[in-house]
């Protein structure tokens, strides 16, 4: 008789989300280290880890410019979690989480990030880093991420500045024929 292995699920389960949830000045409620820039993966598993603390999320907002694909919802544990972008009112490094508690705050550590210096940023916040400084430490991380994707890539042109994330209804700037 033939052994059919289904390949689809995983019986472990999935890994905490990585997480510093002590305020830091700046309005910061906490900063969170995902494993990758998929939304749809890493989301559920912050708004699960959030909600018996928070409260139940109920909206995320976030810059597009560090994410390439943003769902407009994610599911998490059988509801679901609205999930919105914004260029101009939202800080790149940011992520804003909306439950019935109010808003949250939390930096973004990016997820290329090396562990000593992702350890070195989530330990910050008790350590009198201010806000700033973290966000500043996080974007140069970010831009050394980006450098060195560039240098491994064989020079392929970089990502468009006209691009939109997936699900977006704004249109792009028409181009300039030369």
């Amino acid at each position: 008789m033939p052994v059919t292995i289904d390949r689809t699920t995983s019986s472990r389960p999935a890994p905490p989300a990585r997480l510093s949830l002590t305020p830091g000045p700046g309005g910061l409620d906490g900063m969170w280290w995902p494993r990758s820039r998929a939304l749809t993966r890493e989301l559920p598993l912050l708004t699960e880890a959030l909600g018996d603390l928070w409260g139940r999320i109920t909206g995320i907002t976030v810059n597009p410019a560090h994410w390439t694909v943003i769902p407009r919802r994610v599911s998490v544990a059988g509801r679901t979690v609205h999930v919105d972008w914004s260029t101009e009112g939202q800080d790149p490094h940011r992520l804003t989480l909306f439950s019935a508690d109010g808003r949250r705050d939390v930096l973004v550590i990016p997820p290329e990030t090396g562990a000593e210096a992702a350890a070195q940023l989530m330990a910050g916040a008790g350590a009198g880093i201010d806000a700033p400084a973290r966000e500043g430490a996080a974007e140069r991380i970010d831009a050394r991420s980006r450098e060195e994707a560039w240098e491994t890539d064989g020079g392929a042109r970089p990502p468009s500045s006209l691009s939109r994330p997936m699900g977006s209804t704004g249109r792009l700037p028409a181009r300039r024929r030369r």
